[in-house]
């Protein structure tokens, strides 16, 4: 069960690495929510819900970044939720991001049912924790 789980959050990330929408779609629970740093870029304070969030988060993705470019390097499951740890390379007219960052995810039926986006790989370990993912 957890190894398909995982495998269910890599086939995100290589979706979204293609900016491909629909495969982002594909295994993604009607219900989502992600929480993105890219969010606060664009000026949101909610999450992203559902299907129609997460297109409009592409759509944020292309206004905010130039370029946006996410290498997940760790997959570690603990419970019921996925840490992931990488690197972060974005770029936009204003501002340049590199370093680690961090996810944390949840599967339910083989669907991403909850992301979160975290400034650094740190925060996200501290996150999973403190027990604070939803």
């Amino acid at each position: 069960m957890i190894a398909t789980d995982i495998e269910v959050v890599k086939a995100m990330f290589a979706a979204f690495a293609e900016r491909d929408l629909e495969g982002v779609l594909a295994v993604a629970d009607p219900d989502i929510e992600l929480t993105a740093v890219t969010g606060e870029h664009a000026g949101r304070t909610d999450p992203y819900r559902g299907h129609e969030g997460m297109r409009q988060y592409f759509r944020d993705v292309a206004s905010v970044w130039e370029e946006l470019r996410l290498t997940p390097r760790e997959f570690r499951a603990a419970g019921d939720l996925i840490l992931v740890t990488g690197k972060v390379s974005a770029r936009s007219r204003s501002r340049t991001v590199t370093g680690s960052t961090g996810w944390i995810w949840r599967v339910r039926d083989g669907k991403v049912t909850y992301v979160r986006v975290y400034p650094s790989a740190a925060d996200a370990i501290a996150a999973l924790e403190d027990d604070e993912p939803a």
